[in-house]
């Protein structure tokens, strides 16, 4: 019997190492899938297609994924910063919305380029996965506060790294997340006995987002004799001097470095009180049902987050400190960072839900509140959505993949004899349910010429032909499951249109699997390599 325990208690800790582990597989699992062939993790940064005629030149010469009839979002430009870090540029001016405003965020745009020696191409990539890396550096982190020796830390720690504002920073390769990581090594630092260490630390993040200042409250007395306010103002003078500094340089360099944002902030609680007016008209008018409750979740869990900070002053506590300044930042940011589903308070407000998890005490008695202040998580599968099923690949120069009259791109559309695109991480590829026609556009007014290859897949015994009009391009015979890889060079695509007709005279057959579809071929990996502008008629 004396074994019985230390048997158990094994046992306990596997399983929350493997919560712990699982986790982080499944966070790894998730962003696999937003890795787009040809294109890397570039889905993450948002670009808008409607935007893209004042791209930077080389991000233009690149190959990137652009969300259709959007003007992107925030990282766009960030990362074309990290592309084109020479801020007096015109052509970067004229690439972000406010150069000024966007470039007091410069640290992760420079990180992203200096990892990258400065190559444009690197640097893209390396700044949509910044905020995949920080992510899995802030869970080994995080274990020195939630170690795992009990499942209410396993709750916490998971709190955190799945709370809807850090993962949105992940989906949009937003600054938020690495920030949180530079806020949380600082107050490490602070807590270990090394508090200018953590000044410089906080200091640096600053360059990442001017609100990551707050996070030197983790520095102030605790006492009130002299010397000590005085160590702790010098060690706040290091944590906002770098700030301070590259704003003064910005201000002489590009102007208007001083400007806060529209409506980013407001008086005291006056658009957390809208916010609330927003939820409940939406939910009397009607509105999207999810979204309003979306909403009412994260004004929840920040409200629970507000009112404990509020009612339970601990001020010998580093992390209350530190979450006692985001809170007095919840009563004061404006419309815009609580507007729209659910909000941007959920990103800005990231360090005020990591120290709520490391100060509400332990026990049963507050796990109500531990889960009030949790709810975002709820959020969380919403906010990391992958990206449609690719189906093809297009590669060449951007002046061929895409018309500068129109904006068009060299593309294929799949008639509806085709069943969805579909993934794994080696391959994609479409099922169809018979013969099928696939459609390859040519948006510019003169013909292209590009090397067109695939694979094809089989169920049963068939014969497969790909005819462009009366032309046949290419024939095979197939035996149950066989896969052929197909190449066809030098391919003419003629301006507008071509249509490739995939024919088989065998019916589809269900497979052998639990697929209740009927299958007939697949065509898998397509890719269609661009390689000049044909000549002659």
């Amino acid at each position: 019997m004396a074994e019985t325990k230390p048997f158990f208690h094994r046992i306990s800790r596997g399983a929350l190492w493997l919560a712990y582990g699982l986790t982080v597989a499944w966070f790894l699992g998730v962003c696999a899938q937003f890795y787009l062939p040809g294109k890397g993790f570039t889905y993450l940064i948002m670009f808008g297609d409607r935007d893209a005629a004042h791209f930077v030149p080389e991000l233009r010469a690149l190959n990137h994924y652009e969300i259709p009839n959007s003007i992107g979002y925030d990282a766009a430009y960030y990362a074309q910063i990290a592309m084109h870090p020479r801020l007096g540029d015109p052509s970067l001016r004229e690439a972000i919305d406010s150069l000024p405003y966007r470039a007091r965020r410069i640290l992760f745009s420079w990180t992203a380029s200096l990892l990258a020696f400065g190559d444009p191409a690197r640097a893209l990539h390396i700044y949509a996965v910044q905020n995949i890396v920080c992510w899995l550096l802030l869970a080994a982190l995080l274990l020195r506060w939630f170690p795992a020796n009990s499942w209410e830390n396993f709750f916490r720690w998971a709190g955190v790294l799945l709370s809807f504002g850090l993962c949105f920073s992940v989906r949009g390769a937003l600054v938020d997340g690495p920030s949180l990581l530079l806020i949380a090594c600082g107050v490490a630092l602070a807590e270990a006995g090394r508090p200018w260490w953590s000044a410089v630390v906080l200091g640096i993040s600053g360059l990442g987002k001017e609100t990551n200042v707050l996070a030197g409250a983790a520095l102030a007395p605790t006492d009130s004799t002299r010397p000590t306010w005085w160590r702790a103002l010098a060690r706040m003078a290091v944590v906002v001097l770098p700030l301070v500094a590259w704003l003064i340089t910005l201000q002489g360099w590009l102007g208007n470095a001083f400007d806060q944002g529209y409506r980013n902030f407001a008086p005291p609680f006056v658009a957390y009180f809208g916010k609330w007016r927003e939820i409940l008209a939406g939910f009397g008018a009607g509105h999207d049902a999810w979204a309003e409750r979306g909403s009412l979740l994260l004004v929840i869990a920040l409200s629970t987050q507000l009112v404990f900070f509020a009612v339970r002053p601990r001020w010998q506590d580093t992390w209350w400190r530190v979450g006692a300044a985001y809170a007095v930042l919840m009563a004061v940011i404006g419309e815009a960072v609580w507007e729209g589903y659910p909000g941007a308070a959920s990103r800005v407000l990231l360090p005020l839900a990591l120290a709520f998890n490391i100060v509400v005490p332990r026990g049963r008695r507050w796990w109500p509140v531990l889960l009030l202040g949790n709810l975002t998580v709820l959020l969380t599968p919403g906010a990391l959505q992958p990206p449609e099923k690719a189906s093809y690949e297009v590669q060449g120069p951007r002046t061929l993949r895409i018309a500068d009259a129109t904006g068009h791109a060299v593309g294929i559309d799949f008639d509806d004899r085709w069943y969805g695109g579909e993934r794994s991480r080696l391959e994609y590829w479409r099922w169809s349910r018979g013969s099928a026609t696939l459609t390859l556009h040519n948006p510019h007014p003169f013909p292209v010429v590009a090397n067109v290859s695939f694979t094809v897949r089989v169920q049963g015994n068939r014969s497969l032909a790909v005819r462009a009009g009366e032309t046949e391009v290419w024939r095979g015979q197939f035996t149950p499951r066989e896969r052929k890889d197909v190449r066809l060079s030098a391919v003419r695509l003629a301006p507008g249109d071509t249509r490739w007709r995939f024919e088989t005279n065998e019916p589809p057959v269900h497979p052998e699997n639990d697929d209740p579809r009927e299958l007939a071929f697949s065509v898998r990996n397509l890719r269609i390599e661009l390689l000049d502008q044909a000549t002659g008629r």
